[in-house]
């Protein structure tokens, strides 16, 4: 059980080190908001990933292969990111980390909420986990049970969960360290990336 949950240790740590839709979102907040945006983001997109691990290793990924569900799920995951892409074209990051209405650094406004929502929408996710019952074949598991499950499950958690203090401390040093016109072009690339990521999305399903 113990290389199951390395194993599932480290895939994790790959799955979320990859760049994508969260990263830059992070990196696009932790720029105004410092650490706790960066973070909280980090923190939001667990619940999509406890999610969809769920629904994938319990087998449900065998339902997003129906267009009538795929699709929709697709779309509007790609509107959604290509709405964050547009505002954050037209934001400029805000290095001295002003407060809004609630008392709270900019940002961190609605940070849960958006990591939750990129990885909510993100069907990728659960074509990842349901893959991931050949992957358990590999490791000599060839009749997985629910224990087994659970391990890997736990596995993959954890290192997520780490991933999100890492991430965000390294966009906090960045935060503090970046030239502001470093942190405008950042902000930029973060931008064009989600619009990127969006177009992509869409194109993958024609």
């Amino acid at each position: 059980m113990m290389t199951l949950f390395i194993s599932a240790f480290l895939l994790g740590l790959i799955f979320n080190a990859s760049p994508g839709a969260v990263f830059a979102e992070s990196l696009k907040r932790g720029l105004s908001g410092g650490y706790d945006a960066a973070l909280k983001v980090q923190f939001g997109s667990l619940v999509g990933d406890a999610t969809w691990a769920v629904l994938g290793l319990a087998g449900a990924g065998v339902l997003f292969q129906w267009p009538t569900i795929r699709m929709p799920l697709t779309i509007c995951g790609a509107a959604y990111l290509a709405w964050l892409g547009a505002t954050t074209l037209m934001s400029t990051p805000n290095r001295t980390e002003t407060m809004d209405g609630t008392g709270e650094p900019a940002g961190n406004q609605g940070a849960l909420f958006a990591g939750a929502s990129l990885s909510l929408t993100n069907p990728a996710n659960v074509f990842y986990w349901a893959a991931l019952g050949g992957v358990l074949g590999t490791l000599g598991v060839n009749q997985p049970t629910t224990a087994h499950y659970s391990v890997f499950f736990a596995g993959f958690m954890t290192s997520s969960l780490l991933w999100c203090f890492v991430c965000a401390g390294l966009i906090h040093a960045m935060h503090r360290t970046l030239p502001t016109a470093v942190a405008h072009w950042l902000n930029l690339l973060c931008g064009w990336t989600l619009i990127g990521l969006a177009v992509s999305t869409v194109y993958e399903q024609f």
